[in-house]
Formats: C-alpha cells, structure tokens, sequence
C-alpha cells in the first residue's frame, strides 16, 4: 500500500511538473540525464538525444539505419581513392542565433572534434583528416590521409554535429551546459541538472532531410523534456496523461501500455542495442581470460530477458547483431553457457572455494567491483548476474552511480568490471569504438592492446570494397569473442511510448534516439 500511494504521491508531483506553459507544448520524459549537452566530448546516449534535437549533421540517417541522406550537405562526390570527399552545402540554412551558416562552420567543427584540448573520445569517428579546405562558402572539401570506408554513416552521428564557433567561445566551461548554438529544428534554452531541460521551436528551420514529410518548422512553440530516473512514476505519468511522449518506458511495463487505450507503443526496427558487461583486462583478478569465460557462461541470459525484460530483448551471445552490417557469423557458438564448465576453469587458473563460498587466491578473494549507471534496465540485470556468479563462487560487489557522474566515474578506472548499454550502427562502429588501442581509456575500457586488432580494425575502416571491410571486421569479432573481453548480455529492444492524441513519425533508431527531429510529430 505505501508503495502504491508512493507511485500516486510522484504522479501527482508529476503532473504538476509537467503542466504545460502553452497549449503547443510537447511534454517528453527521459529516465537518464548527461553531464552536459557538448557533443564532441562524450559518448553518452543521454547527450545525444538532446544535442541532435538542437543540432545538425552534414548527412542524416535514414529510416533503415544503413543509408545516409543528405541534409546540411545536398550532394557529395568522392574520389576513386576513397580520400577526398567534397561536400556540396545548402546556402538556405541558419543557427538559431541567426548567424548563417556557411563551410567554414563546417571546418571549425571537425578542428574542434580533433584538437586534443577538446579531448574527444569520439573524434575517430570523422576520420584520419589530412586537410579541410573550403573553396567557395558552400563547398568543403574533405581529405583524409587513408580511406575510411564508413566515413558517411559516422557522419551522421551526433558527435559530427556542426557548432558555431561565437558560442562555443562566447560560453567556453559552460558550452553545452549553460546553452549551445545550433542550427536544428530545436533551440537549446536551458538546463536544470537531474530535472529538466528545455528547448524551444527555431522558427527559421526549413531544411529537415528527406525522410521527413514536414521540413520545417517543428508543429511545437517549446520541447520540455524532463528527467524522471523513477521507473513506476514514468508509467503513471503516462498512463495518466501527464506527458506526451517517451522513449524510456519501462520494458517491463510495455504490455500494459499496449493494452491502455490512451497510448500507442512503437517498436524501432532496426535497433541495435547492446547490454554487456566489459572487462578491464589490466586489473589482475581478471586478467586471465578462463576466469572472464566462467563469468560469461555461468549466466542464464534467456532467464534474464523473460524474467527482467519480460521478453523485450533477446538474449545476446554475440557482441554484434546478427542482423548488423558486417556480423560475423563464426562468433555463433563461441560462448555457450555451462556451469560446470565454469567452475572448472576458475579450478585451473587457480581459484579455490574459500569456507565462506567466495573462492579466492593468494589471499584475495573473486570479488570484482563492478560499475554502472543505476538507472534503466541494467541494476536490474547486475543484480541477477551477481545471483548467477555466486553458484561459481564469485561475489560481484555492485556499484552503482548517477548518471551525470556515471562516466566520469568509468573514467577513474576504479574497477574490475563496468557495464553500458551501446547503441552503434554496424559491427564496424561497435569494434572500432572499443578495440582499437588508440581509444584507450575510453571508451576502449578493457584496456585492451592488440597490434593484430589494430591491424585488422585499420584494413576494416580503409578497405575499399565491401567483402574486404566485413572480412577484417570479422576477424576482430572472432578474437575479441574468444578472449571473452565482454559478457553480452541482452540485444535491447527500443519502444516509442506516446498519449495516442500525438501525430508521430516512426521511432528512428540512431543512438538510442527514436524521436530525433521530431519533424513529423503534431496534436
């Protein structure tokens, strides 16, 4: 009963909260916040969202998660060797500053995403550039110093988001936190840490991409998205007509909100979503791979889906999609859960049931410390891992943070284990945001240094053909596989949840983001 009346009491504060400042505003929720809303430095999916509202890339990504589309940029051509790239840009588009946009927009931002001082963990992603040249205001010309065969689906990720170099400036510590220039169909207005944060109509928008019907401008004067970390109060507020639209509905709610007859449940297809757990390789309880495989076999992940997702996620035994680009089908059948086998490798690399259960070696005892985010699906799904593990003898000790210190406490490096959901485009994305040594700290968490890795990572990401970019891909799936550097979890599905009085566009799927643009949507 005074957990019903709690679920009420948060409505109600909810309600409230949410009561709109005019009739045409769109009332959204999310369960997570960011650190800030700079998107060259982070690789959170709680920045990504709001900063592609707010903010435009020089191609989007259409409907099949495949195929960029033209938008800030109406036409590209490349050349035969794959390194040069010219950019054709549209000459109608403005910030919401009014400062009109031009090339050399365009060229400050990728000097800002690879300047060292900015220190993206992404920066990668807009390739190895040699030189950015701009020839006329509407023309960049885009030279890399090797072909980067995914060169055009990176771009359309938040992280090669175009910034205006006066505000990035004007705000210097506080951009992305205190506001933010952008040329989106959105305006940033503010934030309030853990609460809210808001953004308004950019009047001026006309330039949405093609897979829109509306190009501009959005049907909402204001965007109030707010910060609800609560799993039940985000139901209730739902139900009760309290907000219009989320992409953080509880999984495990989903079939209620498909039976209510005040809400419309869409499912992102395609979507891929990863829960895994990483090791760090570099810390000596789990160095050894045999104890790495133990953990990762002593699970039962289809238990996990049903009992946790409640059957809104398949179980992962691969660290790619079998439906994603460049999956290697060869990674099936490397991690195939056994207890008893896990056991007996502890048994080898020489850790022993203690008398307390806990198996331990020279004097220390299996128990990894393991971080989080304590929000969303994953607590959940430690906890019954760590439930799992102490069959084998293994303690996890669980710790989880808030969100908008979640990444900077990975950062500190102060564990064993972490886990993150990631979302990513193709195996190509997921294998060169992790593996490659060069993103060591982050996001290559495990620490992991691999020349033949490197290798194979750099022979995917300048192959000029398709067979030979998904042929190294595979080789870096099958290592990174059998080293057990993850325990993959769950393939997360990813539902859009809106009050059926909303007009919506299909959820998208790029970076956990089903709204996007939020072009199509109107009462």
């Amino acid at each position: 009963m005074r957990a019903f009346l709690g679920t009420v009491f948060a409505a109600t504060a909810l309600a409230a909260l949410a009561a709109p400042s005019g009739a045409q505003t769109l009332r959204m929720m999310k369960s997570i916040d960011a650190p800030h809303y700079d998107s060259q430095r982070t690789t959170w999916g709680p920045t990504s969202d709001i900063v592609n509202m707010f903010q435009d890339t020089l191609v989007a990504l259409d409907w099949d998660g495949k195929t960029p589309i033209p938008y800030l940029a109406k036409s590209w051509t490349v050349s035969p060797d794959g390194k040069l790239y010219t950019f054709k840009l549209r000459d109608d588009v403005s910030f919401c500053s009014g400062k009109k946009f031009t090339a050399e927009d365009v060229i400050y931002s990728f000097k800002r995403l690879k300047d060292p001082e900015t220190r993206a963990p992404y920066h990668w992603r807009a390739g190895n550039i040699k030189e950015l040249r701009a020839p006329d205001p509407y023309t960049v010309e885009y030279e890399l110093n090797e072909p980067y065969s995914e060169l055009l689906l990176q771009l359309t990720m938040y992280t090669a988001s175009i910034h205006n170099k006066e505000s990035v400036e004007a705000l210097g510590k506080d951009y992305g936190i205190k506001g933010a220039d952008g040329t989106g169909p959105w305006c940033f207005v503010s934030w309030q840490p853990r609460t809210e944060v808001v953004l308004k109509r950019h009047d001026a928008y006309r330039w949405g991409p093609s897979m829109y019907k509306n190009k501009g401008p959005v049907k909402f004067e204001r965007l109030s998205v707010r910060i609800v970390p609560e799993d039940s109060a985000r139901v209730a507020a739902m139900m009760g007509g309290q907000f219009d639209i989320t992409h953080q509905f509880p999984a495990q709610f989903i079939a209620q909100a498909k039976a209510a007859p005040t809400l419309q449940v869409q499912d992102a297809v395609p979507n891929f979503q990863l829960l895994y757990f990483g090791f760090k390789t570099t810390r000596p309880m789990v160095a050894d791979k045999r104890v790495r495989e133990a953990m990762s076999i002593a699970i039962n992940r289809a238990e996990i889906a049903k009992g946790i997702l409640l059957g809104n996620a398949d179980p992962a035994f691969t660290n790619v999609d079998p439906q994603a680009l460049d999956f290697a089908a060869e990674t099936k059948g490397i991690v195939k859960e056994d207890l008893d086998r896990a056991r007996k490798l502890l048994d080898e690399a020489g850790w022993k049931v203690g008398a307390d259960g806990i198996r331990e070696k020279d004097g220390v005892k299996l128990q990894p410390k393991v971080y989080f985010t304590q929000a969303g699906n994953t607590p959940r799904v430690a906890e019954a891992i760590q439930g799992y593990l102490r069959r084998i003898g293994v303690q996890w000790q669980l710790q989880p943070w808030d969100s908008t210190i979640a990444a900077a406490k990975m950062a500190e490096q102060d564990y064993e284990i972490w886990s993150v959901t990631v979302p990513y485009l193709s195996a190509g994305d997921l294998m060169n945001i992790y593996f490659d040594s060069r993103n060591i700290p982050t996001p290559n968490r495990m620490n992991w240094k691999n020349e033949q890795t490197d290798q194979w990572l750099k022979e995917g990401r300048t192959a000029l053909t398709e067979k030979d970019r998904a042929a190294a891909y595979a080789k870096v799936q099958k290592q990174i596989t059998e080293e057990h550097l993850w325990i993959p979890v769950l393939n997360i599905n990813m539902h859009m949840v809106s009050n059926r009085k909303l007009k919506v566009s299909k959820p998208h799927m790029i970076y956990q983001n089903t709204f996007y643009k939020g072009l199509d949507f109107s009462l």
